[in-house]
C-alpha cells in the first residue's frame, strides 16, 4: 500500500532506467497506476507494449476454475492492457471465494476453501489459449505441488516459472535444482531481504543488507550490499524483482551488469544461507 501516485512515478522512473519486467498483483491495489505508467511511456514513444514484461497474479479467493478467466479479465481492465505476459497462481492454498480479500470468521480466523490446483491450472491454460496471458506460472509452490501439475494427465502447458522468496539467507538450492531440471525459472521475491514489518515478517533473522560478507565484497567492487545480493541471484540464474519506491535505489538496483562475482565469492555468499524465510506467510 503506497500513497496515491507513488507507484505511478516509480514505474515511470523504472522504465526510464531500463527496467522492463514489472511484477504486479491484484492485491497490491496499484495495478491502475502501473497500467497508467506503462501507457504513458508507450505514448511518449519510450517503449512499445511488447518491450514490457508484465506479471499478474491470481489471488487466493479466485481458485475455482470458473473464476480464473473473469479475474484475469478484471486485471486487464484495471491495467487497460490487452494481455499480461505472465499470469501466475499466487499461492497454492485458497481462501473462501467472495468479495473479501482476506475472508475471516467471527473469531478472526481465515476462512479457507478446498482447492483443486489441477483444475485451477486447466483454467489458467485456457487463459493462455485465449491470448489473455502469453505465459502461465505459479508462486510459492513447493516441489510436491509443482509435481502435481507437471504429472497432471492431459497437461497442456507446464508452469514457466515459480516465484518464491530467494536471497543469500534463503538460497533454495533443492527447489532451484528441481526447477532447473524441468525448465522452470525461479523468480526470487524479497531478493534484498525485506521490510521489518512484524505483522508479516520474521524479524528474528538479521537484516540481510547489514551482512559483513556482502558489504566486504561490495567494497571491493565499489558496490552496495544490495547490488552484490542481486548480482549473486542473477549469476545463479534466479530472476530478481527488487521492490523500491526510492528513485535512487531504483536506479542503483539496476546497476549490476557492469561487474561479476568470482566463483569463490559466489561460494562465500552461498555459505550465508540460514534456511530461514523472512516472509513466513503464516496464513
Amino acid at each position: 500500500q503506497t500513497p496515491k501516485g507513488t507507484c505511478l512515478e516509480s514505474v515511470k522512473i523504472a522504465i526510464d532506467t531500463g527496467y522492463r519486467h514489472i511484477d504486479g498483483a491484484f492485491v497490491y491495489f496499484n495495478e491502475h497506476e502501473v497500467g497508467q505508467a506503462i501507457r504513458e511511456k508507450i505514448a511518449e514513444g519510450k517503449i512499445k507494449r511488447e518491450d514490457i514484461f508484465y506479471c499478474g497474479k491470481l489471488w487466493n479467493t479466485c481458485h475455482p476454475p470458473e473464476l480464473v478467466r473473469p479475474t484475469l479479465e478484471k486485471t486487464l481492465k484495471i491495467l487497460q492492457l490487452d494481455y499480461v505476459d505472465l499470469y501466475i497462481i499466487e499461492l497454492p492454498m485458497a481462501f473462501k471465494p467472495g468479495d473479501a480479500i482476506y475472508p475471516k470468521d467471527e473469531n478472526g480466523k481465515f476462512i479457507y476453501h478446498e482447492t483443486d490446483l489441477c483444475a485451477t491450472w486447466e483454467a489458467m491454460e485456457a487463459c493462455k489459449d485465449a491470448g489473455l496471458a502469453k505465459s502461465i506460472g505459479v508462486s510459492n509452490f513447493n516441489r510436491r505441488q509443482l509435481e502435481m501439475i507437471l504429472n497432471k494427465p492431459g497437461l497442456k502447458y507446464k508452469p514457466v516459472s515459480n516465484q518464491v522468496e530467494c536471497h543469500p539467507y534463503f538460497t533454495q538450492p533443492k527447489l532451484l535444482e528441481f526447477c532447473r531440471q524441468h525448465d522452470i525459472v525461479i523468480v526470487g521475491y524479497s531478493p534484498l531481504g525485506t521490510s521489518r514489518d512484524e505483522s508479516w515478517v520474521n524479524v528474528s533473522s538479521p537484516p540481510l543488507l547489514n551482512d559483513p560478507v556482502l558489504n566486504a565484497i561490495g567494497k571491493k567492487y565499489n558496490k552496495t550490499a544490495a547490488q552484490v545480493a542481486l548480482r549473486f541471484s542473477i549469476q545463479r540464474g534466479v530472476v530478481v524483482i527488487p521492490k523500491s519506491f526510492n528513485p535512487q535505489r531504483i536506479r542503483e538496483n539496476f546497476q549490476i551488469f557492469d561487474f561479476s562475482l568470482t566463483e569463490k565469492e559466489m561460494k562465500e555468499i552461498e555459505a550465508l544461507n540460514k534456511n530461514v524465510r523472512y516472509v513466513e506467510l503464516l496464513m
